[in-house]
């Protein structure tokens, strides 16, 4: 099966609509405030892939935090190589669409988490 050639996108919860096609993942703790289930029409809701309370409460969205921040997630997603492995398995050959709340498009945990799973689909 070669997954190389799917993709996989990163899309606020907020900013989605109907044409975005593909396997649907939230990856947050917590749900949206103020999004409907049915408006998300999720596949999956991949909490353990979010990063722990812990950490997500020190970042609080400080950019001034990123740098460090993305150390200490990526050593969080190294432990859940089983859970990545779950996921992409479920997604097959499909788009990924990873759904985040964040309103800072250039430092969340989205960015991270699909540069993991590309790594994992290239093997």
């Amino acid at each position: 099966m070669n997954q190389k050639s799917s993709t996989i996108k990163i899309i606020r919860a907020y900013d989605i609509d109907d044409d975005d096609d593909g396997y649907r993942v939230l990856v947050d703790r917590l749900w949206p405030r103020g999004v409907k289930k049915e408006r998300l029409d999720l596949d999956e809701w991949a909490k353990e892939l979010a990063p722990s309370t812990d950490l997500r409460k020190w970042f609080d969205h400080d950019a001034d935090k990123w740098e460090e921040f993305q150390k200490r997630y990526k050593k969080e997603l190294s432990e859940k190589k089983e859970t990545r492995e779950e996921l992409l398995k479920a997604a097959g050959n499909k788009t990924i669409l990873l759904i985040y709340a964040a309103k800072d498009e250039e430092h969340n945990h989205a960015l991270v988490l699909r540069e993991r799973l590309q790594k994992d689909r290239e093997k």
